[in-house]
């Protein structure tokens, strides 16, 4: 099978042109690296029709790496050192998990459809993953790992990686309150579903008190205009915030940035109904980047333009 120059894997892609410009490598052209995410860093490529590469990423302590499939599809194969070439057919929505111990590897791919591919590749850092499993779960953490899987379907680990690759995308205001809440579910899931431990994953079902909710709730609103860590949430409960994310959800029914969220485009309602400031101005007020994102969001829950809902206000 004729292949591309090998090239490792991470490397960003080259392009050259023989009529039409096409991939020879992975292409970046999308990350998290410069939105201060913690726990959890993401990159999106695009993916040539044809790949043979080489990853020699050492795997002691590493990340933990969940790469999502998006588009088309291809026959993927990967094998360590000299050993018999493993794998088979990926496509949109599966998933491929690579936990820490692994050996370099070679990896290689051909598409069978005409549609391009993406990936995304969201890296885990183990220490979260071991932090999660003593504090929620109780675990040793230093005892808990996770069984690397070729191409796979996990529904809910596919939805997280599908909301941070549309977070990616379209940035919000609280995307590094998003992108921690999604670390922990990640770690979570993870934990539950794919870690190699002696006994099932046990988890206390209580959620968060009155007092507790209530102070939360308090310092959202007093801070609605700034950006908003999981962080200082989960520190006006009294939690770690891998405790407290999940406590949040069971108590609301809804995650902590769902909450700031919907907590600021009420703000903007009532500030729409007031009419007294320009658009811009309600945009900044209750923590949006500018007038286009306010609008985005609040089209998107409200169902109306910021625009549109304060002439209905009017009229």
């Amino acid at each position: 099978m004729p292949t591309a120059e090998r090239q490792p894997v991470s490397q960003n892609g080259l392009l050259h042109s023989n009529g039409q410009k096409a991939l020879v490598a992975p292409v970046l052209y999308l990350s998290s690296e410069q939105a201060g995410w913690e726990g959890v860093r993401a990159e999106a490529f695009h993916e040539p029709d044809e790949f043979e590469g080489w990853n020699a990423e050492p795997r002691a302590n590493a990340d933990i790496a969940l790469i999502l499939f998006r588009g088309g599809g291809m026959r993927l194969e990967q094998r360590c050192s000299d050993g018999p070439w493993r794998g088979g057919k990926v496509q949109q929505g599966d998933l491929l998990l690579r936990a820490e111990g692994e050996e370099p590897y070679e990896v290689r791919w051909k598409s069978f459809s005409e549609q391009p591919t993406r990936t995304l590749h969201v890296h885990l850092k183990q220490e979260l993953l071991r932090r999660v499993s003593e504090e929620v779960a109780d675990y040793d953490g230093a005892k808990v790992s996770l069984r690397s899987r070729p191409g796979f379907q996990d529904p809910l680990l596919s939805q997280i990686g599908f909301a941070l690759w549309q977070e990616l995308e379209e940035p919000s205001s609280a995307g590094k309150l998003y992108a921690q809440t999604a670390a922990q579910m990640l770690a979570v899931h993870l934990l539950r579903r794919y870690a190699a431990v002696g006994k099932g994953w046990e988890e206390s079902g209580r959620g968060l008190t009155r007092p507790q909710m209530q102070r939360v709730a308090d310092f959202v609103q007093a801070h609605l205009e700034q950006e908003i860590s999981l962080e200082e949430l989960a520190g006006q409960a009294g939690f770690s915030i891998y405790h407290f994310a999940r406590l949040f959800r069971e108590t609301t029914g809804e995650s902590p940035h769902q909450f700031v969220v919907r907590q600021r485009i009420e703000r903007a309602q009532t500030l729409l109904k007031k009419g007294e400031m320009a658009l811009a101005q309600v945009a900044l007020e209750v923590g949006f980047a500018n007038q286009s994102h306010l609008t985005r969001v609040f089209k998107r829950q409200v169902g109306v333009t910021p625009r549109a809902y304060r002439q209905e206000w009017r009229d």
